[in-house]
């Protein structure tokens, strides 16, 4: 009963913050995202007799005990779902990214959607994709997007059964790229799972809601046609409107460092000297530039010049959570 899953990471171009259930994870709105091909996290999770407790290894090491209790808490789920023989086992997870954790690029996604497929079907479960994305957000919300292949909207949904994701394009919809620019490994001091929790805080979180729908919906109309700069001025506007509500709830949550705030800047100046590219950030404080593939050599270029920048992950759409045959242990 053992079973190994690869998930990317995705990158949400309307961001998903705020939080309507704290239990369930359901969002105070819909968001829009697209799988990265290069930010990969791969689980390998086997259920078993001879295990006496859970064991959790990630990236090699061990784990502090908040976390590790999250994911025996999402096996917990899983458990409960398979029932007899897997449901009364302890589990062994051996789980590794290939790229830095808790820096903003949204490693709990992967961790989460690869732990819910390798463990689902180590317990011998079948789920269909709308299931496993259902299940992948209990664990991490923003996980449920890391489940289908491609663009992907998740559905904010008032219950547990109506709130998951759902492919809107597949990978090669568009020829776009998503170049990470990592200027810190360091992880973040107040992780999102915490900072969700007090976004209502902002006194310009309801005008944000407001507005939300709207926004998926002309996001969406904009990947349909390719539109590139309009896509690229409403990612812009989106990330920065994300983190003024961060930087205006109690307490304030301020995840940008020299290093973003330099990269931020400059992408307008790159595209005064004509090289279309456009910055989204998440929760943290690497940067995600975002150019059509044919600009990719350009943005590199520039990015290696800039000490700030630590390593540079180039992503285009990429696949969903899958099956793999190359088990960790």
């Amino acid at each position: 009963m053992k079973s190994t899953a690869i998930a990317p990471s995705n990158i949400a171009f309307t961001k998903y913050w705020g939080r309507k259930d704290e239990i369930l994870r359901l969002p105070e709105n819909s968001s829009v995202s697209m799988c990265l091909s290069n930010l990969l996290t791969t689980t390998t999770v086997e259920f078993s007799q001879n295990y006496q407790k859970d064991e959790i290894i990630i990236n090699g090491g061990g784990i502090e005990e908040g976390e590790a209790g999250r994911i025996i808490k999402h096996l917990d789920r899983v458990r409960k779902l398979a029932g007899p023989p897997a449901g009364g086992l302890k589990a062994k997870v051996v789980s590794k990214n290939n790229f830095p954790s808790g820096t903003g690029l949204s490693s709990s996604a992967s961790g989460f959607a690869a732990l819910s497929l390798a463990a689902s079907k180590a317990a011998g479960l079948d789920l269909s994709e709308k299931d496993l994305s259902i299940l992948a957000r209990q664990g991490s919300g923003s996980a449920c997007r890391s489940i289908p292949s491609g663009f992907a909207e998740w559905l904010d949904g008032d219950t547990s059964d109506t709130s998951y994701a759902v492919q809107i394009f597949p990978p090669d919809h568009w020829a776009i790229a998503d170049i990470v620019a990592v200027v810190s490994e360091g992880k973040k001091e107040v992780s999102t799972s915490i900072g969700q929790q007090t976004a209502t805080s902002s006194p310009f979180m309801g005008v944000r809601l407001a507005h939300m729908k709207e926004k998926n919906e002309l996001v969406k109309k904009l990947i349909a046609e390719k539109n590139f700069k309009e896509f690229g001025q409403l990612l812009e506007a989106e990330a920065l409107e994300l983190h003024s509500i961060m930087l205006t709830q109690t307490p304030p949550l301020i995840y940008w460092t020299p290093g973003t705030l330099k990269i931020m800047k400059l992408a307008g100046q790159w595209r005064a000297e004509g090289i279309p590219v456009y910055f989204t950030i998440n929760t943290g404080q690497d940067i995600h530039l975002i150019c059509e593939a044919e600009n990719i050599d350009k943005v590199e270029a520039k990015l290696k010049e800039l000490p700030e920048v630590k390593e540079i992950i180039i992503n285009t759409p990429g696949l969903g959570t899958r099956l793999s045959d190359n088990h960790l242990f």
